[in-house]
C-alpha cells in the first residue's frame, strides 16, 4: 500500500518526519518497505501570465507572446492555438530544465527571439495531455515556482500490509492507525448529497439471485454528467498511490477505493439492456469480455453483475468492455457492493486476474462502508462533472452481515499475555483510538465491539494483540522465561533410528523423503494378492489428486517409484533408504494402525569409482549391509528363512530376516513382472524392516564380554552332503545350539555342486575353529568336541560326510 503523507495528512495532523513516523507503524506492525521522495522532474519553471498574443510575422503556425512573471516581461514564440491573452499558464525560463535532460536557451525561431518556452502537461510529465499549453488556476500568484505551485512534491511510504489488516489499505485506514499512535484526531470528509427530484428508483433496479456471494448491493445515479480530465489535486493522488489517471469519473471510483477501502464501479446507464441490474453466478464456460480487452471463459459460479440481458461486470474483478464510461457518457450507474471473499479470492486465481478491488474483496471489507463510500463518490462525480445525483439510493441487503460484538477483555489476560502491568485508562485510550466501544462489565472486565471495519477482531487474544502493539512492544521489560529444566527421557526407537541412518550413511546410502500417501493402484503394482492385508488401505477425503489419494501400506512403491524418476533422468546407480510409516485399515469407525518402517533399495553398479567400474549389486551386497547395521547394534541373534511369499520379491533371491524367532521384515531382488509394471530394466533389491519390532529387541538385547584369549585355535574343515534344499543356515543353528564352550565359530567356505556330487545334493564345506581362555588346546580335545558336533549335525540332518 501506497501512502501519500500529504494524502494522509488530510486525515490525521503529523508532526513527526517520515522517518520517525514509518519506525512507528513498523513497531506497530505495519512495516514500511520504503519511503520515496516524489518531486518534479522539471525545475525553474513558474507561473507566469500571457499579457498578449500576436501572430508571428513570418510563421502562420506560430505566435508570439508577451509573458510575465510579475517581475519581468519576456517574449515567447508559441506553437499551440490554446492560449489568448489573460492565461495562467506555466513558463519555463532561460536555464529552466525539463523532462529529458533539455535545458532552455535563448533562442531564435523564425526571425523572432524567443527568452523561453510555455509547457503542456506532457512536456512536464504531470499529465498526459499535449493536445496544447497547460492553463493554471487564476488565483495563482505569479513567478511562483511550479512545483509548489501545484504541490507536486510528496513523501510516499511503502507499506506491507498483512493479509488479516484489510482496514489498512485505506487512506483513512492508516490515518486510523497514525491518531492511534500519536494520539491525533482523525478528521473525516464531510460528505453532503445534494439530491436532484428525480427517483432512481423509477429508473432502475437491482435483483440479487445468489445472496450467498453478494450480500450487499448499493447503486446510486447521477446524470447529465460531463466527462473530463481530472483537476490537477485528484491526478497527484492517484499517481502517488501508483494508479494512472483516466477522467474524472473513472478516477473517482479508484480514488474512493483508495480513500475508503471499498472498490467501486460506474457503468454507463444507456447500455445496461433493461436498465436493471442482476446479480447471479455465472454458467459453465460462459464468456465475457473484460475491461483489458481481453475474452475470458469463465468457470462456474464465477459472480457476475448483468443487465436484464448480458453480463457487464465479474463481480468484484473487474467491469466488462460493454458497459464502460466513454467520453460521451452522459448518465452512470454507480456500484458500491459487499461481495464474499472467498468466492473473489477463487474467482481472481482461476481468471488470473489479481486487480486492485479483488486484492481488498478478498481480504474482507466493511459491510456497513458501503453506503459511506457510495455517497463519497457520487458527491465528487457529481462536483467533478457538473451532474446531479438522483434522489435516493438503492440498497439491497438481503441478509445482515454479522459483526463480532461483545468480546469479553479481561485485565488480567492482558497483564498475563503481554508480560507487563498495563494500565486500565491506557486500555481505555488504546481500544477507544482505533474506534472500539467498551462497556463495562464487572471489576478488571470489559465488552468490547470492534467496528465493522476489522473484520480480522473476533476473540479476546485480538484485543489484547491491539493493545500491546499501539502500547508498544518496546516498553514490554525484558526479562528471562521462568523455565524448570527437566531431564528427557530418551525415545529408544528414535535413538535406533538415528544409529541406524548414520551406519547406513556411512555405508554409502542416501536418505530418501517420500509422501506418506500414494496412488491406490500401488497394491496392483506390486502384484499383492487379493486378500494381502496391504491392499486395505486408508483413503483420503481431500487428496490433491487420484495419485495421492490413499495412505501408503507399503514403503516399497514410493521406492521404486523414486528409481524411475532417477532413471528417467539418466541416473540407474542408487542405494537409498527411507524411514518412515505404513498406516493399515482397521475396523470401520477404527483409527488406522500405523508401523514404523525402514526400507531401502539398491541398483546398478556398486560404485562409481574407477576400480569398482562394472561390478553390480546382489542379493549378498544388500545382506551383507544389513548384517553390517545389525552387527554394529549387538543383534547377533538374527538370521534368515528363504520360506517367503512375497509376491513383488524373486523366488529363491529373497528371505526372511528373523531375530530371536520374530520376523521383523524381508529383502530380495524385485520380481521380474513388478519391473515390468514400473518400465523399469535394471535389477532392484530392496529390504522392508519393521522398526517397533526391531526397537523392541534391541532394548532387550543382551551384551555380553569376554576377554580375548592369547592362545592359538585349533581349526577342521568338513564337507557335509546334504539336499540342495537344505538351508546353511540351519545347519549352523544344529551347530551352535551345541553350546560347547570350546567352539569359537563356525563359517562357509565352500558350497559345491557338480561331479562327485549326486543329483538333487550339495556340498557344503563347514571350518570349525577351537579355542580355549586358559591353555592350548591338544589334538585329542579339539577331536573330542569336534566329533561329537559333527556326529550332532549328520543324525539331525541326514547329512553325509564328503570324503
Amino acid at each position: 500500500m501506497l501512502v501519500s503523507l500529504k494524502w494522509l495528512k488530510d486525515y490525521v495532523d503529523i508532526e513527526l518526519s517520515a522517518e520517525e513516523l514509518a519506525h512507528k507503524l513498523t513497531m506497530a506492525g505495519l512495516e514500511v518497505d520504503e519511503i520515496k521522495k516524489i518531486g518534479p522532474k522539471f525545475s525553474g519553471v513558474v507561473v507566469a501570465k500571457i499579457l498578449s498574443v500576436t501572430p508571428h510575422p513570418s510563421a502562420d503556425r506560430l505566435s508570439l507572446c508577451d509573458v510575465s512573471d510579475g517581475i519581468e516581461t519576456y517574449k515567447i514564440v508559441c506553437g499551440a492555438k490554446n492560449i489568448a491573452s489573460g492565461d495562467i499558464v506555466p513558463l519555463a525560463r532561460i536555464g529552466a530544465v525539463i523532462p529529458g535532460g533539455y535545458t532552455i536557451k535563448s533562442t531564435v525561431l523564425r526571425g523572432e527571439k524567443s527568452d523561453g518556452m510555455l509547457c503542456s502537461e506532457s512536456e512536464l510529465e504531470i499529465g498526459d495531455d499535449e493536445s496544447g499549453i497547460m492553463h493554471l488556476p487564476a488565483d495563482l500568484h505569479l513567478g511562483l515556482p511550479l512545483e509548489r505551485a501545484l504541490n507536486i512534491e510528496d513523501t510516499v511510504l511503502d507499506v506491507n500490509v498483512t493479509p488479516n489488516r484489510s482496514d489498512c489499505l485505506s487512506m483513512i485506514g492508516i490515518a486510523r492507525e497514525v491518531a492511534a499512535i500519536t494520539g491525533q484526531k482523525m478528521k473525516l470528509p464531510r460528505i453532503k448529497i445534494k439530491e436532484s427530484a428525480e427517483d432512481i428508483n423509477s429508473l432502475t433496479s437491482v435483483r440479487i439471485i445468489d445472496a450467498d456471494l453478494c450480500a450487499r448491493y448499493t447503486a446510486r445515479m447521477i446524470k447529465n454528467i460531463k466527462i473530463k480530465e481530472s483537476p490537477v489535486w485528484l491526478k497527484a493522488r492517484l499517481e502517488a498511490a501508483g494508479l494512472r489517471a483516466i477522467n474524472n469519473i473513472v478516477d473517482v471510483t479508484n480514488f474512493v477505493m483508495l480513500e475508503m477501502g471499498q472498490p467501486l464501479h460506474a457503468f454507463d446507464f444507456r447500455f445496461l439492456e433493461e436498465g436493471r441490474i442482476v446479480v447471479r453466478k455465472s454458467k459453465e464456460n460462459e464468456e465475457f469480455i473484460s475491461l483489458d480487452g481481453k475474452t475470458r471463459t469463465l468457470p462456474a459460479n464465477t459472480l457476475l453483475i448483468c443487465d436484464g440481458v448480458k453480463p457487464v461486470a465479474i463481480g468484484g474483478i473487474m467491469g466488462g468492455l460493454n458497459s464502460e464510461v466513454k467520453e460521451d457518457t452522459q448518465i452512470v450507474l454507480l456500484e458500491s457492493a459487499y461481495f464474499n471473499p472467498s468466492s473473489i479470492r477463487r474467482s481472481a486465481r482461476k481468471l488470473a486476474m489479481p486487480t486492485d478491488a479483488a486484492f481488498r474483496f478478498e481480504r474482507g471489507i466493511d459491510p456497513e462502508g458501503v453506503t459511506t463510500a457510495l455517497n463519497r463518490a457520487a458527491q465528487l462525480m457529481a462536483d467533478l462533472s457538473e451532474g446531479s445525483i438522483c434522489k435516493n439510493y438503492i440498497d439491497e441487503y438481503p441478509a445482515k452481515i454479522q459483526s463480532a460484538q461483545d468480546i469479553p477483555l479481561r485485565m488480567e489476560r492482558v497483564r498475563q499475555f503481554t508480560g507487563t502491568d498495563i494500565r486500565v485508562q491506557d486500555v481505555i485510550r488504546i481500544l477507544r483510538g482505533i474506534g472500539m466501544v467498551l462497556k463495562r462489565k464487572g471489576k478488571g472486565v470489559f465488552l468490547v465491539t470492534p467496528p465493522t471495519s476489522r473484520v480480522d477482531i473476533s476473540r479476546e487474544i485480538d484485543l489484547i494483540e491491539e493493545v500491546i502493539r499501539l502500547y508498544g512492544y518496546d516498553r514490554v521489560p525484558v526479562t528471562l522465561p521462568d523455565v524448570s529444566v527437566t531431564e528427557t527421557a530418551p525415545i529408544a526407537r528414535l535413538e535406533l533410528e538415528e544409529k541406524i541412518r548414520q551406519l547406513l550413511v556411512g555405508s554409502g546410502y542416501t536418505e530418501i523423503v517420500n509422501y506418506s500417501f500414494g496412488s491406490p493402484l500401488a497394491a496392483d503394482m506390486l502384484c499383492l494378492p487379493e486378500k494381502d492385508f496391504r491392499r486395505n488401505s486408508v483413503r483420503i477425503s481431500n487428496p490433491l489428486g487420484e495419485e495421492l489419494s490413499a495412505m501408503r501400506t507399503t514403503m516399497l512403491h514410493g521406492l521404486l517409484e523414486t528409481m524411475k524418476r532417477n532413471a528417467n533422468n539418466g541416473s540407474f546407480d542408487l542405494k537409498i533408504f527411507e524411514m518412515g510409516r505404513v498406516f493399515l485399515n482397521r475396523k470401520e469407525g477404527e483409527l488406522a494402525e500405523e508401523r514404523n518402517m525402514m526400507a531401502g533399495l539398491i541398483t546398478g553398479e556398486i560404485s562409481d569409482t574407477f576400480w569398482n567400474s562394472g561390478k553390480t549389486v546382489d542379493f549378498y551386497f544388500l545382506k551383507g549391509c544389513l548384517e553390517n547395521v545389525f552387527n554394529d547394534l549387538k543383534l547377533n541373534n538374527f538370521s534368515y528363512t528363504s520360506e517367503i511369499t512375497e509376491s513383488f520379491l524373486h523366488p529363491g533371491k529373497s528371505c526372511e530376516i528373523i531375530i530371536n524367532k520374530d520376523q521383523i521384515g524381508f529383502l530380495g531382488e524385485i520380481h521380474p513382472d513388478v519391473m515390468e509394471k514400473y518400465d523399469l530394466k535394471n535389477h532392484a533389491y530392496v529390504f522392508e524392516i519393521n522398526l517397533d519390532i526391531l526397537t523392541t529387541h534391541y532394548i532387550g538385547r543382551k551384551i555380553f564380554y569376554q576377554g580375548i584369549s592369547s592362545f592359538p585355535a585349533v581349526t577342521r574343515d568338513v564337507a557335509f552332503v546334504v539336499a540342495d534344499t537344505m538351508e546353511a543356515d540351519k545347519m549352523l543353528s544344529i551347530i551352535y545350539d551345541q553350546k560347547e564352550d570350546l567352539l569359537e565359530n563356525v563359517s562357509i567356505f565352500d558350497v559345491y555342486r557338480g561331479k562327485g556330487v549326486s543329483e538333487g545334493t550339495k556340498s557344503l564345506g563347514l571350518r570349525f575353529s577351537y579355542r580355549a581362555s586358559d591353555r592350548t588346546l591338544t589334538d585329542s580335545e579339539a577331536s573330542a568336541v569336534h566329533e561329537r558336533i559333527v556326529q550332532k549335525v549328520v543324525t539331525l540332518t541326514g547329512a553325509k560326510i564328503r570324503a
